[in-house]
């Protein structure tokens, strides 16, 4: 885990970011200050197996990723709101972190994912140890997921990327409290709008069924590819800061994109 808060000060909101498949702290880098200009500390993290220089993807578990996440929660100040922000596959150990943590999380932000049902597994058919980005990249740039970012961004994405270890992909969540369908949620939705986040879960997509299920979650468009912390990291952040408000975190719509936050 890279903690990539403040030190000099403790401010009334502890976000903690969880970034998905192939990903650092890094990853986090553009939104970090402008969370800091709201006046929010935050840690980034790099969960396990995915520092540039493991030695050995095989051995880690969804289990190892669930508790980098339980870790960063427990490392709040006492008296702090805690909001669990997940990126893309980052959502499943981060509803199992969820699950076991209800009564220490505020509130959850789910950055173009959702939060996932018991059972789930992202995919259970995967061979190896690693799973390189190389293996999906160029679907990724021809379905879209890539709208707004720089060649620059592009480029730094490819050379950074480490492959995610399989078996966080393999392990299926498990989950126990009830308590966690009705806490506060905000699904961020940028690859896809909001329409068909809610059309896929009725339609029977696997990955979306915990939004049938979690009775708190509400849905903000921001319009842009998939991985908005590169390609509009100024607006995620506002959005961000908005989940984090007490009046939000008690069922308040977060602020729109284009709206003060």
């Amino acid at each position: 885990m890279e903690n990539t808060s403040p030190s000099a000060t403790t401010a009334a909101v502890h976000v903690v970011l969880v970034p998905g498949f192939w990903l650092g702290a890094w990853a986090w880098d553009d939104v970090l200050p402008h969370l800091r200009e709201r006046g929010l500390d935050a840690v980034a993290l790099t969960l396990p197996g995915l520092e540039a220089d493991h030695a050995d993807r095989g051995s880690v578990t969804l289990e190892d990723h669930v508790r980098a996440i339980e870790e960063a929660i427990a490392a709040a100040p006492e008296g702090v709101r805690v909001v669990l922000v997940a990126h893309s596959g980052a959502a499943i150990p981060a509803t199992v972190a969820l699950d076991r943590h209800v009564d220490a999380v505020d509130h959850v932000v789910w950055v173009d994912t959702a939060p996932v049902v018991d059972g789930f597994a992202m995919n259970v058919d995967v061979e190896g140890d690693e799973y390189p980005l190389s293996a999906q990249w160029d679907e990724e740039l021809e379905g879209g997921s890539m709208v707004g970012l720089s060649e620059e961004q592009l480029a730094t994405f490819q050379e950074r990327a480490v492959p995610q270890p399989t078996g966080s992909m393999r392990d299926a969540a498990h989950l126990t409290d009830e308590r966690r369908l009705d806490a506060p949620m905000t699904l961020v939705a940028t690859a896809f709008p909001s329409t068909e986040y809610r059309s896929g879960a009725e339609h029977g997509v696997p990955f979306l069924a915990g939004l049938k299920e979690f009775r708190n979650l509400t849905m903000v468009d921001l319009p842009t590819g998939h991985w908005p912390m590169w390609s509009e990291p100024e607006r995620l952040a506002g959005l961000i800061a908005s989940a984090g408000t007490p009046e939000t975190a008690d069922g308040g719509r977060p602020a729109a994109v284009g709206e003060d936050s």
